[in-house]
């Protein structure tokens, strides 16, 4: 299994430059799970030929209009196109009542249900849980209540050691091979030794979203040796004193944080519209952390173990 990150939008603010506002679609195994969703993401999804049906998860990370505005035309267009599956969406106190509010005032009656998780400010809590994942929130520290998302594989089984293994298991004896069981004959006897007939299990895949914030040193603790990160780079660092006014990171200082945490690579994203040349941004963030790199529209990043 690969988890696959598709960048729809990367602009703050405002469209500039051909950015889009801020959204990205996350594939984990057979789900997808759509992050942020600022205006003209529909147009994205088109753009990029995902197909809507596979959507059944929307994570908002705050109410500033960059990251939802286009929340609303993506529930009616699911509407018009006669959806039934349930939608779930997570996201900040206030989402579900701006949400319902919309559909009240314009008369609609939706041809699915949609399911609201809300989250609670300023605390870390599971948002979502299955039998292979779990999404994590992130506080974050921006002008309003805002959450990036951990999202985590869960601990793999042991895998089955080819070479030792010459006879064919019965489902049962594989299962308690890769649950770390010994295998014994019916007589008894010892069959397999688990330490030698399994393989250690492979790292799970985890993926890190940090929306708008300043920098939060602590959140190393948070994000230590995940495979991918996407933090805010709205600035470069000549510009801290601005970052830090108005709530954002600079491209070095996410970078120090990636760094600082062991992560695999570090995504920066959520550009002013100042950069029309986002080269410099890259070059500031891998003179600290190599593994850096743009999250463009229409980049994929994949990560396979």
């Amino acid at each position: 299994m690969a988890l696959e990150l598709q960048i729809l939008g990367s602009n703050s603010a405002a469209f500039a430059h051909n950015r889009h506002h801020t959204s990205q679609l996350l594939r984990v195994q057979d789900k997808y799970f759509m992050i942020d969703c600022g205006e003209g993401t529909q147009l994205q999804v088109k753009r990029y030929k995902i197909k809507l049906s596979r959507i059944n998860h929307i994570l908002i990370s705050h109410l500033h209009g960059d990251h939802y505005y286009g929340l609303m035309g993506l529930v009616s267009t699911l509407h018009l196109y006669g959806r039934t599956a349930d939608l779930h969406i997570y996201g900040p106190p206030g989402l579900a009542d701006i949400i319902t509010l919309q559909l009240k005032y314009s008369a609609t009656r939706l041809s699915y249900d949609i399911r609201f998780h809300e989250w609670v400010p300023e605390t870390i809590s599971v948002i979502y849980e299955d039998d292979k994942l779990t999404i994590t929130t992130i506080p974050l520290n921006h002008r309003i209540h805002c959450s990036g998302y951990l999202f985590k594989e869960k601990p793999k089984k042991r895998g089955i050691n080819k070479l030792v293994v010459d006879k064919k298991l019965t489902p049962n004896q594989a299962n308690a091979l890769r649950n770390g069981e010994d295998i014994f004959n019916e007589d008894g006897t010892l069959l397999y030794k688990n330490s030698l007939a399994t393989l250690p299990p492979k790292k799970p895949y985890s993926y890190a979203y940090c929306s708008d914030t300043k920098l939060i040193p602590h959140l190393v603790d948070v994000i230590r040796d995940v495979d991918l990160i996407y933090h805010e780079a709205t600035f470069m660092d000549d510009m801290k004193d601005r970052a830090e006014n108005t709530y954002h990171t600079t491209a070095r200082q996410a970078a120090q944080l990636a760094a600082e945490a062991n992560v695999g690579q570090l995504l920066l994203g959520h550009f002013s519209t100042r950069y029309r040349d986002l080269n410099p941004l890259l070059s500031e963030a891998r003179s600290v952390f190599r593994e850096s790199y743009l999250a463009e529209e229409g980049k994929r990043f994949v990560v396979n173990h």
